[in-house]
Protein backbone atom coordinates (compact mmCIF):
# COMPACT_ATOMS: atom_id res chain seq x y z
CA UNK A 1 0.00 0.00 0.00
CA UNK A 2 3.24 2.08 0.47
CA UNK A 3 4.44 1.31 -3.09
CA UNK A 4 1.35 2.06 -4.18
CA UNK A 5 0.59 5.66 -2.47
CA UNK A 6 4.47 6.80 -3.53
CA UNK A 7 3.93 5.44 -7.22
CA UNK A 8 0.57 7.65 -7.43
CA UNK A 9 2.53 10.66 -5.80
CA UNK A 10 5.23 10.56 -8.14
CA UNK A 11 2.79 10.04 -11.33
CA UNK A 12 1.02 13.17 -10.15
CA UNK A 13 3.72 14.87 -9.98
CA UNK A 14 4.82 14.08 -13.03
CA UNK A 15 1.60 14.50 -15.07
CA UNK A 16 1.22 17.89 -12.88
CA UNK A 17 4.83 19.40 -13.92
CA UNK A 18 4.13 17.91 -17.82
CA UNK A 19 0.78 19.94 -17.40
CA UNK A 20 2.75 22.96 -16.38
CA UNK A 21 5.20 23.42 -18.75
CA UNK A 22 2.61 22.88 -21.76
CA UNK A 23 0.92 26.43 -22.05
CA UNK A 24 -2.67 26.21 -22.98
CA UNK A 25 -3.79 26.38 -26.33
CA UNK A 26 -5.89 29.50 -25.95
CA UNK A 27 -2.56 31.15 -24.67
CA UNK A 28 -0.05 30.08 -27.59
CA UNK A 29 -2.59 31.34 -30.21
CA UNK A 30 -2.55 34.67 -28.43
CA UNK A 31 1.29 35.21 -28.26
CA UNK A 32 1.32 34.33 -31.86
CA UNK A 33 -1.05 37.15 -32.66
CA UNK A 34 0.17 39.65 -29.89
CA UNK A 35 3.89 39.16 -31.33
CA UNK A 36 3.25 39.82 -34.94
CA UNK A 37 0.93 42.60 -34.17
CA UNK A 38 3.75 44.22 -32.48
CA UNK A 39 6.32 43.73 -35.26
CA UNK A 40 4.26 45.24 -37.56
CA UNK A 41 2.76 48.39 -34.99
CA UNK A 42 6.97 48.70 -34.67
CA UNK A 43 7.71 48.59 -38.09
CA UNK A 44 4.92 51.22 -38.99
CA UNK A 45 4.70 53.16 -36.17
CA UNK A 46 8.08 52.74 -34.32
CA UNK A 47 8.50 52.43 -30.28
CA UNK A 48 6.21 55.03 -29.44
CA UNK A 49 3.62 53.15 -31.16
CA UNK A 50 4.59 50.09 -29.91
CA UNK A 51 4.54 51.06 -26.20
CA UNK A 52 1.09 52.41 -26.64
CA UNK A 53 0.05 49.06 -27.76
CA UNK A 54 1.77 46.74 -25.19
CA UNK A 55 0.05 48.87 -23.05
CA UNK A 56 -3.78 48.25 -24.35
CA UNK A 57 -2.43 44.32 -24.50
CA UNK A 58 -1.52 44.32 -20.62
CA UNK A 59 -4.82 46.38 -19.84
CA UNK A 60 -6.57 43.97 -21.63
CA UNK A 61 -5.12 40.91 -20.84
CA UNK A 62 -3.14 41.43 -18.00
CA UNK A 63 -0.16 40.36 -19.71
CA UNK A 64 3.39 42.52 -19.19
CA UNK A 65 4.96 42.30 -22.31
CA UNK A 66 8.31 43.74 -24.27
CA UNK A 67 9.58 43.31 -27.52
CA UNK A 68 13.22 42.02 -28.31
CA UNK A 69 15.20 42.28 -31.56
CA UNK A 70 17.58 39.56 -32.63
CA UNK A 71 20.62 41.40 -30.81
CA UNK A 72 18.21 41.33 -27.67
CA UNK A 73 17.72 44.96 -27.34
CA UNK A 74 13.82 46.05 -26.13
CA UNK A 75 12.92 48.02 -28.53
CA UNK A 76 9.57 49.48 -26.80
CA UNK A 77 10.97 51.56 -24.11
CA UNK A 78 9.35 49.19 -21.29
CA UNK A 79 11.80 47.97 -18.61
CA UNK A 80 12.12 43.81 -19.75
CA UNK A 81 11.71 41.61 -16.88
CA UNK A 82 14.44 39.15 -15.28
CA UNK A 83 15.36 36.02 -18.26
CA UNK A 84 13.26 37.87 -20.49
CA UNK A 85 16.81 38.15 -22.68
CA UNK A 86 17.90 34.43 -22.21
CA UNK A 87 14.17 33.46 -23.15
CA UNK A 88 14.37 35.09 -26.20
CA UNK A 89 17.41 33.53 -27.10
CA UNK A 90 15.59 30.63 -27.21
CA UNK A 91 12.72 31.61 -28.98
CA UNK A 92 14.75 33.23 -31.57
CA UNK A 93 16.66 29.54 -32.03
CA UNK A 94 13.43 27.49 -32.25
CA UNK A 95 11.60 29.86 -34.15
CA UNK A 96 7.91 28.94 -32.17
CA UNK A 97 6.56 29.80 -28.72
CA UNK A 98 8.62 28.58 -25.47
CA UNK A 99 7.96 29.28 -21.48
CA UNK A 100 9.95 29.18 -18.78
CA UNK A 101 9.17 28.78 -14.93
CA UNK A 102 12.57 28.38 -13.34
CA UNK A 103 13.34 31.76 -11.18
CA UNK A 104 9.19 31.85 -9.35
CA UNK A 105 7.52 34.10 -12.07
CA UNK A 106 6.02 32.45 -15.26
CA UNK A 107 7.18 33.79 -18.68
CA UNK A 108 5.76 33.29 -22.34
CA UNK A 109 7.36 34.10 -25.70
CA UNK A 110 6.86 33.90 -28.93
CA UNK A 111 9.10 34.70 -31.81
CA UNK A 112 7.61 37.46 -35.32
CA UNK A 113 9.15 37.51 -38.35
CA UNK A 114 8.36 41.32 -39.85
CA UNK A 115 7.32 41.89 -43.70
CA UNK A 116 11.29 43.32 -44.57
CA UNK A 117 12.40 40.21 -42.84
CA UNK A 118 13.74 40.66 -39.21
CA UNK A 119 12.71 38.86 -36.49
CA UNK A 120 11.39 39.65 -33.09
CA UNK A 121 10.46 38.26 -30.18
CA UNK A 122 7.48 39.47 -27.72
CA UNK A 123 8.48 38.45 -24.17
CA UNK A 124 5.54 38.53 -21.64
CA UNK A 125 4.90 37.78 -18.37
CA UNK A 126 1.55 36.25 -17.20
CA UNK A 127 -1.11 38.22 -15.13
CA UNK A 128 -0.11 39.27 -11.45
CA UNK A 129 1.90 36.71 -10.11
CA UNK A 130 1.06 34.65 -13.06
CA UNK A 131 -0.63 32.04 -11.61
CA UNK A 132 -3.07 30.93 -14.00
CA UNK A 133 -5.39 27.77 -13.38
CA UNK A 134 -3.86 24.80 -13.92
CA UNK A 135 -0.58 26.17 -14.25
CA UNK A 136 1.67 25.88 -11.10
CA UNK A 137 4.67 27.83 -11.11
CA UNK A 138 7.84 25.87 -9.82
CA UNK A 139 9.80 27.78 -6.78
CA UNK A 140 12.86 27.26 -5.16
CA UNK A 141 11.07 26.12 -2.26
CA UNK A 142 9.40 23.27 -4.66
CA UNK A 143 10.94 20.48 -3.53
CA UNK A 144 10.63 21.29 -0.38
CA UNK A 145 6.76 21.89 -0.58
CA UNK A 146 6.59 18.09 -2.47
CA UNK A 147 8.19 16.59 0.13
CA UNK A 148 5.58 17.85 2.78
CA UNK A 149 3.36 17.01 0.12
CA UNK A 150 4.93 13.48 0.00
CA UNK A 151 4.31 13.28 3.79
CA UNK A 152 0.98 14.65 4.47
CA UNK A 153 -0.30 12.15 2.09
CA UNK A 154 1.57 8.67 2.80
CA UNK A 155 1.16 9.63 6.49
CA UNK A 156 -2.52 8.59 6.56
CA UNK A 157 -2.25 5.70 4.46
CA UNK A 158 0.91 4.56 6.79
CA UNK A 159 -1.44 4.41 9.36
CA UNK A 160 -4.55 3.28 8.24
CA UNK A 161 -2.88 0.68 6.05
CA UNK A 162 -0.84 -0.26 8.55
CA UNK A 163 -3.75 -0.73 10.60
CA UNK A 164 -5.33 -3.13 8.66
CA UNK A 165 -2.62 -4.81 7.35
CA UNK A 166 -1.78 -6.03 10.85
CA UNK A 167 -5.35 -6.91 11.05
CA UNK A 168 -5.81 -8.28 8.10
CA UNK A 169 -2.02 -10.90 8.81
CA UNK A 170 -3.57 -11.17 12.50
CA UNK A 171 -6.78 -12.46 10.82
CA UNK A 172 -5.00 -14.94 8.20
CA UNK A 173 -1.50 -16.18 10.49
CA UNK A 174 -2.79 -16.78 13.53
CA UNK A 175 -5.35 -19.75 12.32
CA UNK A 176 -2.60 -21.34 10.19
CA UNK A 177 -0.24 -21.04 13.57
CA UNK A 178 -2.30 -22.67 15.77
CA UNK A 179 -3.11 -25.20 12.55
CA UNK A 180 0.96 -25.67 12.12
CA UNK A 181 0.80 -26.40 16.53
CA UNK A 182 -1.99 -29.34 16.00
CA UNK A 183 0.05 -30.87 13.21
CA UNK A 184 3.47 -30.56 14.56
CA UNK A 185 1.77 -32.54 17.70
CA UNK A 186 0.05 -35.20 15.82
CA UNK A 187 3.35 -35.84 14.09
CA UNK A 188 4.93 -36.21 17.18
CA UNK A 189 2.82 -39.12 18.32
CA UNK A 190 0.33 -36.80 20.08
CA UNK A 191 -3.08 -38.47 18.64
CA UNK A 192 -5.58 -36.57 20.62
CA UNK A 193 -4.39 -33.01 18.65
CA UNK A 194 -6.96 -31.04 17.56
CA UNK A 195 -7.97 -27.63 16.13
CA UNK A 196 -10.09 -25.64 18.66
CA UNK A 197 -13.03 -24.94 18.04
CA UNK A 198 -13.09 -21.12 17.68
CA UNK A 199 -11.06 -21.75 14.43
CA UNK A 200 -13.70 -23.98 13.33
CA UNK A 201 -16.18 -21.63 13.21
CA UNK A 202 -14.64 -19.51 10.49
CA UNK A 203 -16.16 -19.73 7.20
CA UNK A 204 -13.42 -19.19 4.86
CA UNK A 205 -10.84 -22.12 3.50
CA UNK A 206 -8.90 -21.67 6.43
CA UNK A 207 -12.00 -22.85 8.84
CA UNK A 208 -12.13 -25.80 6.10
CA UNK A 209 -8.89 -26.40 6.65
CA UNK A 210 -9.21 -26.83 10.24
CA UNK A 211 -12.43 -29.34 9.84
CA UNK A 212 -10.73 -31.50 7.65
CA UNK A 213 -7.60 -31.48 9.77
CA UNK A 214 -9.97 -32.67 12.82
CA UNK A 215 -11.79 -35.57 10.58
CA UNK A 216 -8.35 -36.50 9.22
CA UNK A 217 -6.98 -36.75 12.93
CA UNK A 218 -10.02 -38.24 14.49
CA UNK A 219 -9.37 -41.21 11.80
CA UNK A 220 -5.89 -41.65 12.51
CA UNK A 221 -6.20 -42.06 16.10
CA UNK A 222 -9.29 -44.60 15.79
CA UNK A 223 -7.01 -46.56 13.36
CA UNK A 224 -4.05 -46.61 15.48
CA UNK A 225 -5.75 -47.12 18.27
CA UNK A 226 -7.48 -50.24 17.11
CA UNK A 227 -4.57 -52.09 15.45
CA UNK A 228 -2.71 -50.96 19.05
CA UNK A 229 -5.93 -52.93 20.50
CA UNK A 230 -5.60 -55.71 18.03
CA UNK A 231 -2.15 -56.35 18.52
CA UNK A 232 -2.17 -56.55 22.08
CA UNK A 233 -5.34 -58.75 22.13
CA UNK A 234 -3.71 -61.20 19.44
CA UNK A 235 -0.34 -61.66 21.57
CA UNK A 236 -2.45 -61.94 24.99
CA UNK A 237 -4.40 -64.69 23.45
CA UNK A 238 -1.52 -66.45 21.78
CA UNK A 239 0.38 -66.73 25.46
CA UNK A 240 -2.30 -68.99 26.37
CA UNK A 241 -2.29 -71.85 23.45
CA UNK A 242 1.87 -71.48 24.03
CA UNK A 243 1.61 -71.82 27.67
CA UNK A 244 -1.12 -75.39 27.08
CA UNK A 245 1.74 -76.48 24.59
CA UNK A 246 4.49 -76.12 27.01
CA UNK A 247 3.01 -78.57 28.95
CA UNK A 248 1.83 -80.56 26.00
CA UNK A 249 5.39 -80.83 25.14
CA UNK A 250 6.87 -81.82 28.86
CA UNK A 251 4.06 -84.65 28.64
CA UNK A 252 5.37 -85.84 25.18
CA UNK A 253 9.02 -85.80 25.86
CA UNK A 254 7.92 -88.00 29.65
CA UNK A 255 5.82 -90.57 27.01
CA UNK A 256 7.69 -90.79 23.47
CA UNK A 257 11.37 -92.60 23.24
CA UNK A 258 14.46 -91.63 22.10
CA UNK A 259 13.67 -91.55 18.52
CA UNK A 260 11.16 -88.41 18.90
CA UNK A 261 13.77 -86.54 20.90
CA UNK A 262 14.97 -84.32 17.76
CA UNK A 263 11.62 -83.31 16.65
CA UNK A 264 10.35 -82.32 20.00
CA UNK A 265 13.20 -79.95 20.33
CA UNK A 266 12.56 -78.34 17.39
CA UNK A 267 8.91 -77.74 18.75
CA UNK A 268 10.68 -76.32 22.26
CA UNK A 269 12.69 -73.72 19.61
CA UNK A 270 9.99 -72.68 17.46
CA UNK A 271 7.39 -72.63 20.66
CA UNK A 272 10.29 -70.21 22.33
CA UNK A 273 10.67 -68.36 18.84
CA UNK A 274 6.77 -67.51 19.00
CA UNK A 275 6.90 -66.43 23.02
CA UNK A 276 9.69 -64.09 22.04
CA UNK A 277 7.84 -62.56 18.73
CA UNK A 278 4.78 -62.12 21.33
CA UNK A 279 7.03 -60.84 23.85
CA UNK A 280 7.95 -57.85 21.58
CA UNK A 281 4.71 -57.24 20.24
CA UNK A 282 4.04 -56.66 23.90
CA UNK A 283 6.30 -54.36 23.85
CA UNK A 284 6.22 -52.59 20.94
CA UNK A 285 2.67 -52.09 21.97
CA UNK A 286 3.70 -50.56 24.94
CA UNK A 287 6.23 -48.27 23.92
CA UNK A 288 3.74 -46.74 20.81
CA UNK A 289 1.34 -46.00 23.43
CA UNK A 290 3.28 -43.61 24.95
CA UNK A 291 5.16 -43.36 28.19
CA UNK A 292 1.73 -42.68 30.20
CA UNK A 293 2.02 -44.06 33.31
CA UNK A 294 5.81 -44.33 33.83
CA UNK A 295 8.15 -42.11 35.62
CA UNK A 296 10.87 -39.99 33.98
CA UNK A 297 13.58 -40.68 35.99
CA UNK A 298 17.40 -39.71 36.54
CA UNK A 299 19.28 -42.77 34.26
CA UNK A 300 23.21 -43.42 34.78
CA UNK A 301 23.40 -43.71 31.60
CA UNK A 302 27.35 -45.41 31.91
CA UNK A 303 26.31 -48.33 34.15
CA UNK A 304 23.27 -48.86 32.02
CA UNK A 305 25.14 -49.25 29.06
CA UNK A 306 27.98 -51.54 30.41
CA UNK A 307 25.16 -53.89 32.20
CA UNK A 308 23.72 -53.98 28.76
CA UNK A 309 26.67 -55.00 27.25
CA UNK A 310 28.07 -57.36 29.89
CA UNK A 311 24.78 -59.19 29.69
CA UNK A 312 25.05 -59.47 25.98
CA UNK A 313 28.74 -60.45 26.23
CA UNK A 314 27.81 -63.20 27.92
CA UNK A 315 25.17 -64.72 25.48
CA UNK A 316 27.22 -63.87 22.71
CA UNK A 317 30.03 -65.85 23.98
CA UNK A 318 28.39 -69.29 23.30
CA UNK A 319 27.70 -68.18 19.79
CA UNK A 320 31.63 -67.48 19.17
CA UNK A 321 30.80 -63.86 19.53
CA UNK A 322 31.71 -61.01 22.13
CA UNK A 323 30.68 -57.52 23.31
CA UNK A 324 33.10 -54.75 24.14
CA UNK A 325 32.43 -51.11 25.72
CA UNK A 326 35.41 -49.28 23.95
CA UNK A 327 34.61 -46.35 25.41
CA UNK A 328 32.08 -45.03 28.16
CA UNK A 329 32.01 -41.24 29.68
CA UNK A 330 29.94 -40.67 33.23
CA UNK A 331 26.22 -39.21 31.31
CA UNK A 332 23.28 -38.45 33.13
CA UNK A 333 19.76 -38.44 31.19
CA UNK A 334 16.20 -37.58 32.17
CA UNK A 335 14.03 -40.63 30.86
CA UNK A 336 12.52 -43.68 31.98
CA UNK A 337 14.95 -46.76 32.57
CA UNK A 338 12.94 -49.79 31.14
CA UNK A 339 12.66 -48.08 27.56
CA UNK A 340 16.36 -46.92 27.54
CA UNK A 341 17.56 -50.29 28.62
CA UNK A 342 15.20 -51.78 25.74
CA UNK A 343 16.42 -49.83 23.23
CA UNK A 344 20.20 -50.15 23.99
CA UNK A 345 19.49 -54.25 24.55
CA UNK A 346 18.19 -54.47 21.42
CA UNK A 347 20.19 -52.65 19.15
CA UNK A 348 23.35 -54.69 21.03
CA UNK A 349 21.04 -57.82 20.57
CA UNK A 350 20.76 -56.67 16.73
CA UNK A 351 24.81 -55.98 16.59
CA UNK A 352 25.12 -60.01 18.28
CA UNK A 353 23.02 -61.52 16.03
CA UNK A 354 24.44 -60.25 12.90
CA UNK A 355 28.53 -59.73 13.13
CA UNK A 356 30.60 -62.60 11.75
CA UNK A 357 31.69 -65.58 14.33
CA UNK A 358 34.96 -64.76 16.26
CA UNK A 359 34.00 -60.80 15.76
CA UNK A 360 32.98 -58.72 18.31
CA UNK A 361 30.72 -55.57 18.59
CA UNK A 362 32.42 -53.11 19.45
CA UNK A 363 30.18 -49.96 21.87
CA UNK A 364 31.17 -47.02 22.88
CA UNK A 365 28.99 -43.97 24.95
CA UNK A 366 30.40 -40.13 24.42
CA UNK A 367 28.99 -36.95 24.52
CA UNK A 368 28.31 -34.01 21.74
CA UNK A 369 27.43 -30.91 21.27
CA UNK A 370 25.10 -30.06 18.62
CA UNK A 371 23.72 -26.13 17.73
CA UNK A 372 24.33 -25.45 21.56
CA UNK A 373 22.68 -28.86 22.62
CA UNK A 374 24.55 -31.51 24.55
CA UNK A 375 23.84 -34.94 23.51
CA UNK A 376 24.89 -38.86 24.77
CA UNK A 377 25.45 -40.26 21.88
CA UNK A 378 25.89 -44.34 22.23
CA UNK A 379 27.69 -46.42 18.84
CA UNK A 380 26.62 -49.93 18.33
CA UNK A 381 29.41 -51.09 15.67
CA UNK A 382 29.19 -55.02 14.34
CA UNK A 383 31.44 -56.90 11.86
CA UNK A 384 28.71 -58.01 9.68
CA UNK A 385 27.61 -57.89 6.13
CA UNK A 386 26.21 -54.48 6.62
CA UNK A 387 22.61 -53.16 5.14
CA UNK A 388 22.24 -52.28 0.97
CA UNK A 389 22.12 -48.70 1.21
CA UNK A 390 18.38 -47.96 0.67
CA UNK A 391 17.30 -50.42 3.26
CA UNK A 392 19.03 -48.17 5.99
CA UNK A 393 15.90 -46.38 7.40
CA UNK A 394 13.60 -49.42 6.38
CA UNK A 395 15.29 -51.37 9.11
CA UNK A 396 13.88 -49.62 11.95
CA UNK A 397 10.04 -50.49 10.73
CA UNK A 398 8.42 -53.26 12.14
CA UNK A 399 8.74 -56.85 10.57
CA UNK A 400 11.47 -55.42 7.88
CA UNK A 401 13.44 -58.01 5.83
CA UNK A 402 16.66 -56.92 4.72
CA UNK A 403 16.77 -60.73 3.84
CA UNK A 404 13.81 -63.38 2.76
CA UNK A 405 16.11 -66.05 4.91
CA UNK A 406 17.23 -63.71 7.11
CA UNK A 407 15.25 -65.26 10.33
CA UNK A 408 16.18 -68.65 9.47
CA UNK A 409 19.93 -67.41 9.22
CA UNK A 410 19.53 -65.30 12.66
CA UNK A 411 16.12 -66.09 14.60
CA UNK A 412 15.63 -62.45 14.05
CA UNK A 413 11.95 -61.30 14.44
CA UNK A 414 12.31 -58.02 12.58
CA UNK A 415 10.65 -56.08 15.87
CA UNK A 416 14.48 -55.07 17.94
CA UNK A 417 15.36 -52.12 16.33
CA UNK A 418 11.53 -50.95 15.83
CA UNK A 419 11.17 -51.10 18.94
CA UNK A 420 14.51 -49.49 19.54
CA UNK A 421 13.66 -46.57 17.32
CA UNK A 422 10.17 -45.72 19.02
CA UNK A 423 11.88 -45.76 22.31
CA UNK A 424 14.62 -43.45 21.30
CA UNK A 425 11.82 -41.27 19.42
CA UNK A 426 10.19 -40.98 22.95
CA UNK A 427 13.36 -39.59 24.66
CA UNK A 428 13.25 -36.71 21.82
CA UNK A 429 16.22 -38.35 20.72
CA UNK A 430 17.65 -40.01 17.19
CA UNK A 431 18.87 -43.03 15.49
CA UNK A 432 20.48 -43.64 12.57
CA UNK A 433 22.45 -46.75 10.81
CA UNK A 434 25.29 -46.62 8.31
CA UNK A 435 27.31 -48.50 6.83
CA UNK A 436 31.18 -48.57 7.96
CA UNK A 437 33.72 -48.34 5.45
CA UNK A 438 35.45 -51.34 6.17
CA UNK A 439 32.36 -53.45 6.41
CA UNK A 440 29.53 -53.52 9.16
CA UNK A 441 26.69 -51.96 10.63
CA UNK A 442 27.16 -48.60 13.08
CA UNK A 443 23.85 -47.78 14.64
CA UNK A 444 23.79 -44.33 16.73
CA UNK A 445 21.70 -43.13 19.05
CA UNK A 446 21.59 -39.77 20.34
CA UNK A 447 20.01 -38.88 23.39
CA UNK A 448 19.54 -35.35 25.07
CA UNK A 449 21.01 -34.54 27.82
CA UNK A 450 19.74 -32.98 30.81
CA UNK A 451 20.99 -29.70 31.45
CA UNK A 452 20.74 -29.60 34.80
CA UNK A 453 23.13 -33.01 34.65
Amino acid sequence: MVLAAVASFVIGVIAERRARDMAPPDLVEAFEIYSQTAVDTFERDGGAGLAAYLERIEHASGINAVLINERGIEVSGRTPPVGAQELARRALEKMTFVNDFSRGIPLNAHAARSPNGAIYVLVGQDPGPARRPGRPFVGRGFFRVTLISLIQRLLPVLLIGGLFCYWLARHLSSPLTELRGATRELAEGRLTARVDEKLLKRRDEIGLLGRDFNLMAGRIESLVEAQRRLLGDISHELRSPLARQGVALGLARRRSGPEAASALDRIAREGERINELIGQLLALSRIESGTGGLENVKIDLSALVREVAEDADFEARSRDRSVRVEQSESLTISGVPELVRSAIENVIRNAVRHTAENSQVDVSLASESVNGDRFATINVRDWGTGVPENSLEEIFRPFYRVEDDRDRRTGGTGLGLSIAARAVRLHHGTIEASNAPDGGLIVEIRLPIDRAS
